[in-house]
């Protein structure tokens, strides 16, 4: 694994560590996409560090456990604002 590669992994997590950032908003913020942050977090990172990967990976299902929440909520706010508008 390159240096540049192992570099990009650790700032990545570190970022999800630190924001608690989804995977798609830490996409945005470090301008690559969503499959090369799920490989780097979910195969690169346990190669790496084991505990990086272990808060990662707890992380991780915290938003597989609440994406359902905050879609539903998503949802709700967009019927609201469109409620909102035709009055």
């Amino acid at each position: 694994m390159s240096k540049t590669i192992i570099e990009r992994v650790n700032e990545i997590a570190n970022y999800i560590i630190e924001t608690k950032k989804t995977i798609r908003e830490t996409a945005k913020v470090f301008n690559v996409s969503k499959s090369t942050v799920h490989k780097d977090l979910k195969e690169r990172l346990s190669k790496i560090d084991n505990d990086k990967y272990q808060k990662i990976k707890a992380i991780m299902d915290d938003h597989l456990e609440t994406r359902h929440i905050k879609g539903g909520e998503s949802t709700k706010q967009l019927f609201l604002r469109k409620k909102a508008l035709s009055v």
